[in-house]
């Protein structure tokens, strides 16, 4: 059964732009090792400061605890932040994705 977690938080101004480059880290390292049972979605709201992460995984086990660009992400998070990081579990109501064309 897939688990939903959703992460919101406000980074200090100054930092907004250093979290991105370590969120933008992340996703590289995700696409050069592809694991498996990981949906993950990072956002930048616009106001330039708030940032929400969405990541579904399918079953207990997290691949992002594997990952060093996202242990170098989560280092300094709280100092980073004005606001959180607030994690919630979520529960999936619906999903779209249009066919592909």
């Amino acid at each position: 059964m897939a688990v939903t977690k959703i992460i919101r938080y406000t980074t200090k101004p100054e930092h907004a732009n250093e979290n991105e480059r370590l969120i933008r880290g992340v996703f590289t390292e995700l696409a050069e090792q592809n694991p498996a049972g990981l949906r993950y979605t990072a956002f930048r709201l616009d106001d330039g400061v708030s940032f929400v992460h969405i990541a579904v995984l399918d079953g207990d086990h997290n691949p992002l605890t594997a990952s060093t660009a996202f242990a170098a992400f989560q280092s300094g998070i709280t100092e980073r932040c004005s606001q959180g990081p607030t994690p919630a579990d979520a529960t999936t109501l619906g999903s779209y994705q249009p066919p592909p064309a």
